[in-house]
């Protein structure tokens, strides 16, 4: 046994299995040439974040396109950080906005797949299996600075204004020996395992990036940790372990982590594996003040992706707005594949924007209302109805208490016409779009156009309720104001009106506006004859009534 040999059996006596162990252990997948096996690895910090959404779904969507693999792991090698429930908040998340994963972690506690375990804290024989073959090969070794000596010496480095780091003559314990190493240990050094990194930073790498194309970097030189003092490892060295033995295809992930790709190259060549294709996708941004920031958690509600859920957004629906974030062509498939899946789109990772898009919330809402105004009343009442139950109990109460009649009331302007309403962009605001028909949300409002005053209102109610039949259909229905307007010196035609606007008080529309705010309380509503048909005869008549009263006050 070699110096080197004895070292690795020093610093690692409990691991007896080799890589070859793992590399069968996990085979090659048996996939098509070009599928893609992609992959996003979240930390257990908390909620699920916007743009951890976002590279989900490109994730999910090039997995998809290509016939391949989307799993989930979980890297919580940051115990400090971590959150209880963290993982079911995110795993969670992704499933309630329709994110299909194919492998690894599918719920808080579940995984499935046959390259797991899919949580970094479980794999950790692994890491070390892998650091002990480095060592032995002379590519890495203990380090035993101290704290204090690690901030010494970034102090110095600053004072000569030089780079920081663990590299060229700042790695103390670079070339220790295997003596040196075990009487250190002996005397009880905590240690870490550090890369001896063979870069020189004068040198440059190039790769190509899926969405940025070629990029040029420094090499890498400083020795980073791959396994702390606690035995587990850094994120650098994991993420090169597993997406190997997972067999990753594409490193699809935020442009945060170009800084690390020169270590990450380093760590696959030197482990002796392939590396993966690494593409970057820029942040979603925010104006503010006419400038561009990224979105951020600590000021834009947005960032948590539960916001969309409470305010009531349906999780396809916050997909086809990220897909036009994604993919500069996507609108134009759209209007070309109306009623298509996002699914069936053809993504591909070079139409993404090299600089990073931004989040606009009034493009949502109106992808939103083109989405729900398609939708047919039955479909409406489901997902309505399963949001309520969720966030506004009240509400969710009265909607399935008589579930027929809500339902006829959502498919006014929507099961039988040929361009729907597109007025609801979200749940959240149902409640009080349709709170006239409900007298638990119905408030009264009286107030009248301009041009009507309060005796003629109630004159032309009391004409109307004369004749009022919840029988008539749409054109009888208005015939029935038009009749009534000469009598009140309302032109019934409003070519009429706009022709002698001097020979009238208003027009027959008008008139209508007046029912119509007796009825519902406003000015703006969908079909008001539809309406008045759902709410019944004895509620039109009471609301009418109610109307007339006051307007004779």
């Amino acid at each position: 046994m070699n110096e080197l040999e004895k070292l690795a059996e020093l610093l690692l006596p409990e691991i007896n299995k080799t890589p070859q162990y793992y590399e069968e252990l996990y085979p090659a997948r048996n996939l098509s040439e070009n599928a893609r096996v992609v992959r996003i690895a979240p930390s257990p910090t908390g909620y699920l974040h916007l743009g951890t959404l976002f590279a989900a779904l490109i994730n999910r969507i090039t997995a998809t396109v290509s016939g391949g693999v989307f799993f989930t792991r979980i890297e919580d090698t940051d115990k400090k950080r971590e959150v209880e429930g963290g993982i079911e908040n995110i795993i969670g998340g992704l499933k309630q906005f329709g994110i299909q994963i194919d492998e690894g972690y599918i719920s808080g506690t579940e995984e499935k797949g046959n390259y797991g375990p899919y949580k970094q804290s479980l794999r950790a024989e692994i890491y070390k299996t892998y650091v002990k073959e480095l060592i032995k090969q002379g590519l890495a070794y203990p380090c035993f600075c101290t704290p204090e000596e690690l901030d010494a010496v970034r102090s110095q480095q600053e004072q000569n204004k030089e780079r920081t780091g663990y590299h060229g003559k700042y790695a103390k314990h670079r070339n220790i020996t295997f003596a040196e190493a075990e009487a250190l240990i002996k005397d009880g050094k905590e240690f870490v395992i550090r890369l001896r990194s063979p870069g020189c930073e004068e040198n440059r790498i190039t790769f190509e990036d899926g969405i940025k194309g070629k990029i040029e970097m420094p090499e890498n030189d400083e020795d980073f940790v791959l396994l702390k003092s606690d035995g587990i490892p850094t994120y650098h060295f994991a993420h090169a372990i597993d997406d190997h033995l997972m067999r990753t295809t594409h490193v699809i992930r935020g442009d945060e982590w170009i800084s690390s790709v020169p270590k990450h190259l380093q760590l696959f060549k030197i482990l002796g594996f392939k590396p993966p294709k690494f593409a970057h996708v820029a942040p979603i941004m925010k104006l503010e003040n006419g400038a561009k920031r990224k979105i951020s958690k600590r000021k834009d509600p947005e960032a948590a992706v539960h916001f969309f859920a409470e305010q009531g957004f349906e999780g396809e629906i916050v997909l086809e707005y990220l897909m036009t974030i994604a993919a500069s062509d996507f609108e134009d498939w759209r209007r070309a594949n109306p009623d298509a899946s996002y699914k069936d789109f053809k993504f591909n990772l070079k139409k993404m924007s090299v600089s990073g898009a931004l989040f606009d919330e009034n493009k949502l809402l109106d992808v939103s209302k083109n989405r729900i105004s398609r939708l047919k009343s039955g479909e409406v009442y489901e997902k309505l109805t399963a949001w309520a139950k969720q966030f506004d109990a009240q509400f969710y109460n009265i909607l399935t208490a008589n579930p027929e009649y809500t339902v006829k009331m959502l498919g006014i302007d929507r099961d039988n016409s040929a361009k729907p309403r597109k007025d609801l962009a979200k749940w959240a605001e149902a409640k009080d779009y349709f709170a006239y028909f409900y007298n638990e949300l119905f408030t009264p409002c009286y107030t009248l156009p301009e041009n009507i005053n309060k005796a003629d209102a109630a004159n032309f109610l009391q004409e109307y309720i004369k004749v009022y039949d919840p029988q008539d259909d749409r054109m009888a229905w208005f015939e029935k104001i038009k009749s009534i307007a000469p009598g009140l010196n309302f032109a019934a035609d409003t070519k009429e009106y706009k022709a002698n606007p001097q020979d009238y008080k208003g027009h027959a529309g008008d008139l209508s506006t007046v029912l119509r705010i007796a009825v519902t309380g406003r000015r703006n509503t969908p079909d008001l004859c539809s309406i008045m048909q759902v709410l019944g005869k004895e509620e039109c008549e009471n609301r009418i009534n109610a109307a007339i009263s006051e307007y004779r006050r």
